[in-house]
């Protein structure tokens, strides 16, 4: 998709963003330019000072797209107060243009490629959409999702990811996530079919999903592919891991009912009672507890489940009774990799989607008042909400994951690694998961953690992962504090947000010289406002010493001699030095002798 316009419409803003708030991504002769000639992936970098509102358009996007996914997923599993339409979530009024790319399945052979989609809501009224080539008219929200138009009009994921601690750009996607929970919880009470992967196209991949997505990666890209990762990390091969799956979990007699269509008994009401309305549940005849046997949406089909095929990849897989858990050990060779390309079609993502289900059955201890707190909730304080199970807790984990890694003589944990690497395996293996979608990222600052030559490299990397060509057309929005990314972009591509403090307006703006290939020290002088090139500390020092030179009691050669000891050399310091040598010269200018 390419993002064309946002504004804000709500009376009372959203975060940062006033009533009234706009932004035009693109204007029209640089959308031509740019569908006329594809020069690669290129994603809007965001940058400006700390509270100048970069992060809430992120926000203000993933919240627009989660009431939209709200009204395009099954009614069925949706909480009440999901489900209650009259609802209005923030922001209650916006404008949101864009361009998206038609599938080939979709068009004809003389139809364009992308169509223009305009969405908007006014308080209280539903999502209206109107899109080239349909009609002259507005459309409502249901009309369009009812008429299939989803899969057109819609990007086909929404990701959001945060190397930091902005819970209100996670607030959406963890709602979303409960929702994909929900979903099998539902399937596995009504005993109703389930598609193996989830259906909410929100998706926000924290830490909790790292190994997934280095595990899929590793097992399914080609050598090209896994480039960056050989060049920085200096991973090579995946050598062994293991996947721990409990099958099921205790239920309190109350629980269970929910199980239950009404037409059997519970054992214990009376003798003769069965629960044999619901194969997900079972009765311990030594302790009488009732235990759901979580995986048994997932393992019917020995051809298609998701538990089937992961045992048919494993090397070995043996049930341990005394924990009721599944565990399955893989020792990677070409053999294995071939296992999981024929049982996940050939596809990275496909594995991934299978392992996200597990992963978020691990979201079963959160009760239904906690969850009905959460989908109400504008919390910054989400993942604080949500408690960490330990890891026996947990339904699905991975352990034993090892690889080799250049200069280190034996295989290493994944654990081993530093806090960047894990952060660049992430971001970049997240890139090439989804490479091949029309997907929309919103990444708050996802460098924090690497060195500067991962952050001045970090551009290079990301087109490596996203060519930007093909079929598929990616959008991407990155919030960053370093200059390196902006020397790697474009200025139409760089947005420069500032605040007034006295106003609260938010602006954003594009730099006025070319960013691309611009020093660093030219990017952090006019974007960021930073004068100096060395530290707070040093800085202090150095003024210190001029206010000692401006005194006029120093000797200035001794002073010199002080200013080398104590500082590294800088433009500063060269400044300093120079401004001591022409105060020593003649004030009638002749030359000392």
């Amino acid at each position: 998709m390419k993002l064309l316009r946002l504004k804000i419409t709500d009376p009372a803003g959203f975060r940062s963003l006033p009533c009234g708030f706009e932004h035009h991504f693109r204007t029209e002769w640089s959308l031509q330019d740019e569908l006329a000639q594809p020069d690669g992936f290129a994603p809007f970098v965001c940058a400006g000072p700390n509270g100048s509102g970069k992060s809430n358009l992120l926000e203000a996007l993933a919240a627009i797209f989660f009431q939209l996914e709200i009204l395009r997923v099954r009614r069925s599993f949706l909480p009440e107060v999901l489900q209650n339409t009259g609802q209005d979530f923030s922001p209650v009024a916006f404008e949101l243009d864009y361009l998206i790319r038609i599938p080939a399945e979709y068009r004809g052979p003389d139809s364009p490629e992308w169509t223009k989609v305009g969405v908007w809501k006014n308080p209280g009224e539903s999502v209206r959409f109107l899109w080239e080539n349909q009609s002259d008219f507005d459309t409502d929200v249901y009309e369009v999702f009812n008429g299939g138009h989803a899969d057109i009009l819609l990007p086909q994921y929404v990701l959001g990811y945060s190397s930091g601690e902005n819970e209100i750009l996670s607030l959406p996607f963890f709602k979303l996530r409960f929702v994909q929970f929900d979903e099998y919880w539902t399937a596995l009470a009504k005993q109703l079919p389930y598609p193996g992967r989830p259906d909410a196209r929100l998706a926000y991949l924290d830490g909790g999903f790292s190994q997934a997505i280095l595990l899929c990666n590793l097992l399914f890209q080609d050598e090209a592919t896994l480039q960056p990762f050989r060049e920085d990390v200096g991973i090579e091969e995946l050598k062994e891991f293991r996947i721990l799956i409990r099958r099921s979990i205790p239920l309190t007699r109350q629980q269970a009912e929910a199980f239950s269509s009404g037409d059997y008994v519970l054992p214990g009401y009376t003798q003769e009672g069965y629960f044999a309305d619901n194969a997900a549940i079972g009765l311990d005849p030594e302790t009488g507890d009732y235990r759901l046997k979580l995986l048994h949406g997932l393992e019917g089909d020995e051809r298609t489940s998701i538990i089937e095929k992961l045992k048919r990849c494993a090397t070995l897989h043996f049930h341990d009774e005394a924990t009721d858990t599944l565990i399955l050990d893989y020792w990677v060779n070409e053999r294995t990799k071939d296992a999981f390309r024929d049982n996940f079609d050939g596809s990275a993502l496909s594995l991934f989607q299978a392992l996200q289900v597990l992963l978020t059955l691990n979201l079963y201890s959160v009760s239904d008042a906690l969850k009905a707190d959460l989908y109400t909730s504008t919390s910054h304080y989400v993942s604080e909400t949500v408690p960490t199970l330990a890891s026996d807790q947990r339904i699905m984990r991975f352990k034993f994951v090892r690889f080799s890694k250049q200069g280190v003589a034996t295989p290493m944990m994944l654990k081993e690694l530093s806090d960047g690497e894990h952060q660049l395996l992430h971001s970049l293996g997240l890139f090439l998961l989804f490479r091949n979608t029309n997907s929309l990222f919103l990444l708050d600052e996802p460098e924090t953690h690497f060195n500067p030559d991962w952050r001045a490299n970090f551009i290079t990397r990301l087109r490596q992962c996203l060519p930007g060509n093909g079929e598929f057309a990616q959008e991407m929005l990155i919030t960053t504090h370093t200059p390196f990314l902006i020397s790697d972009s474009k200025p139409g591509k760089v947005l420069v947000f500032a605040k007034d403090n006295t106003t609260g307006a938010v602006s954003i703006s594009h730099p006025d010289y070319n960013t691309l290939g611009a020093s660093i020290n030219k990017i952090t002088m006019n974007t960021f406002g930073k004068r100096e090139t060395i530290g707070g500390y040093a800085q202090a020092l150095l003024e210190a010493l001029r206010a000692r030179f401006e005194q006029g009691a120093e000797d200035k050669e001794a002073l010199i001699t002080e200013i080398h000891q104590q500082l590294g050399d800088s433009v500063e310091k060269v400044l300093l030095i120079r401004a001591i040598l022409d105060g020593d010269q003649p004030s009638n200018g002749e030359a000392r002798g």
